[in-house]
């Protein structure tokens, strides 16, 4: 009796989110190599989430004072608030499609960036039953603290959180963007958010969470 090769499943589709909106950040450099890493892989479908280009609707500016603000931002290369609620529109539109997520966090006072926890809180449904792993940078702790509250966050949003991290320590003076080191564990925690991926995106598809 021959066995029958199972299908092959298709790719997960993964959204890179970075946290950091600070002028002068560091996180576009480690979110660029960290997404060049998952794009060497064939079980993975990669979008990025800027969340400097973000503005939830609920800002302010978003009716005349909007038109006013619209040529200062042009000219300084930030976006209009027209823009920014666009955008936040494609990237609630990319977080429903997704089947997992990479957030990548710098540590501010021990903790993540509001910019960050307001784009959480922005969307539920979006996060629930799907696997969501971490890329942190900052000092000495290379950014675990704001992790072990991220955690905490996606915990209560019925997500689940995989076990490793990519953490990079002082990265604006030790960052290397070949360092084998960093490289293997990205791939080693992108192992595990394809095992949780999979998994849940089968679960999903025979039960959605919403019935439980």
């Amino acid at each position: 009796m021959s066995e029958t090769a199972s299908p092959p499943q298709p790719p997960l589709r993964l959204a890179v989110i970075i946290g950091s909106t600070r002028r002068g950040r560091f996180g576009p450099t480690i979110a660029d190599w960290f997404t060049a890493v998952a794009r060497t892989r064939d079980d993975l479908e990669t979008e990025v989430i800027d969340l400097a280009d973000v503005q939830p609707p609920e800002a302010p500016g978003t009716a005349s004072s909007a038109a006013d603000a619209a040529p200062a931002a042009a000219a300084s290369g930030v976006p209009s608030a027209a823009e920014a609620i666009q955008a936040f529109a494609a990237a609630s539109e990319a977080l429903e499609r997704a089947d997992a997520f990479v957030i990548v966090t710098p540590e501010y006072n021990h903790s993540f960036p509001g910019g960050l926890k307001d784009f959480i809180d922005a969307h539920l449904r979006q996060w629930q039953a799907k696997p969501v792993a971490f890329v942190s940078y900052g000092g000495m702790s290379g950014g675990l603290r704001a992790v072990e509250h991220l955690r905490q966050v996606f915990a209560e949003l019925h997500a689940t959180t995989v076990r490793n991290v990519v953490s990079v320590h002082n990265p604006w003076t030790t960052f290397d963007a070949e360092c084998p080191d960093a490289r293997a564990a990205a791939h080693r925690m992108l192992d595990q958010l394809g095992w949780w991926g999979s998994a849940l995106r089968d679960a999903r598809a025979v039960r959605p969470y919403e019935e439980v």
